[in-house]
């Protein structure tokens, strides 16, 4: 296939479409199902970059759930403990401990359930059974993988009345170093972004704590990877293995580190006791249910305790989650790691932080105030790395 039609461009006012190799070589996709579109590939094809390099710097099996090209999350295919399976809502399944993939994918779309809701699946591995049940029950657009078990498959065309979008990717291809777009008629080229993400730049640590063990390593580098493909300012909250919080095209940082924060904060919180035990009545769907818990928990537009409005949702009125009950909880949280796709302007970043228990970071470095930010870091005791490389993605 030389190139593929698509039905509009972003918008339906935007025709025609199409996806093509400028060389007239074969597209390196085969279309299983559906009729991806414009955005679908845009999410596809960056969320397939991220989980292939997520792959190649770990060795683990990894998944990413993409919305409006900047992933909701990214995860690598560790254990979930019991109570994270409840809070992913996966702990009715039997078999996913015996699937790393699935793990992978659980936590990456049970990390922001609501920015979720309609995503672009990316795995990095050859998509199995237990992968396709979970990604069979949740509101999504398509998949992207190199390849999937043929029962996987089946599974997997049924979805959507048989029109899901089901992608299958060359996993060797490589693209040209040299990469083009076109902005109001007129041509960009550069250097496609080939820095390659391992322990080695997180060497240089600049704080005086500069104790890093192998799991915050691991957290800096699956937030790094995922900040290359998010766009632009961003910041990346991550933790046993996924990203937690990813704060994304905010114009200062200050904001993306508000943003990212907040969202782990509700993934910590998710997790309580409170959380997990809300009497949710059974016939309530899983995207309302999600609604439901991030009302609970932020208490924005919903008050989803109040008389009237807890029976739609509940078998019994829930005690509301309190600010002060969640400052309790958040203040036990410890470990997280933080990565910033370019350096942090002020030190109010590193306050941010800590709030939400970050006590690794990595960033580029090279800010007028780096003293300021670095004597920030030493006052919590945190370990900060400059890795000397900005990862701007727009």
């Amino acid at each position: 296939m030389k190139e593929f039609e698509l039905k509009y461009g972003c918008n339906p006012n935007q025709k025609p479409a199409r996806i093509f190799m400028d060389d007239n070589s074969d597209l390196p996709i085969e279309i299983l199902s559906g009729r991806p579109g414009y955005i679908n590939f845009l999410d596809a094809f960056n969320a397939w970059q991220l989980v292939k390099e997520l792959k190649e710097a770990t060795g683990l099996a990894a998944a990413t759930s993409f919305k409006h090209v900047s992933p909701t999350s990214a995860a690598l295919g560790l254990p979930l403990s019991k109570s994270l399976k409840k809070a992913c809502f996966v702990d009715d399944i039997k078999d996913l401990d015996n699937s790393p993939l699935a793990c992978a994918y659980a936590r990456a779309r049970g990390t922001d359930r609501m920015c979720s809701f309609g995503d672009f699946v990316a795995l990095s591995d050859v998509c199995d059974i237990t992968t396709a049940l979970l990604i069979k029950r949740e509101v999504s657009d398509g998949v992207i993988a190199p390849g999937y078990d043929p029962k996987a498959l089946e599974i997997l065309k049924t979805k959507r009345g048989g029109s899901y979008n089901i992608v299958k990717i060359d996993p060797d291809y490589i693209p040209s170093p040299i990469e083009h777009k076109q902005v109001f008629g007129i041509t960009f080229e550069q250097g496609r972004n080939n820095v390659k993400i391992t322990r080695e730049v997180l060497k240089n640590i600049v704080t005086e704590n500069k104790e890093l063990p192998d799991s915050a390593a691991r957290d800096l580098i699956v937030a790094l990877i995922t900040l290359k493909y998010t766009q632009s300012n961003s910041v990346c909250y991550a933790v046993d293995g996924q990203a937690i919080g990813v704060g994304a095209g905010q114009q200062s940082r200050i904001h993306c580190t508000r943003l990212a924060g907040g969202k782990a904060d509700t993934w910590f919180l998710r997790q309580s006791e409170k959380v997990l035990n809300l009497p949710f009545r059974e016939d309530i769907s899983r995207p309302d249910r999600d609604n439901v818990i991030d009302g609970y928990i932020n208490q924005n537009e919903e008050d989803v305790c109040a008389d009237g409005v807890w029976q739609r949702y509940f078998t019994r009125k829930p005690e509301p989650f309190t600010l002060q009950e969640q400052k309790v909880y958040l203040s036990t949280i410890d470990g997280v790691s933080l990565g910033s796709d370019a350096f942090f302007p002020f030190f109010d970043n590193i306050e941010r932080a800590q709030k939400s228990g970050v006590k690794y970071i990595a960033q580029p470095g090279g800010s007028i105030r780096d003293a300021a930010v670095i004597d920030c870091c030493d006052k919590y005791g945190a370990v900060m790395a400059f890795t000397g490389t900005r990862l701007f993605h727009h």
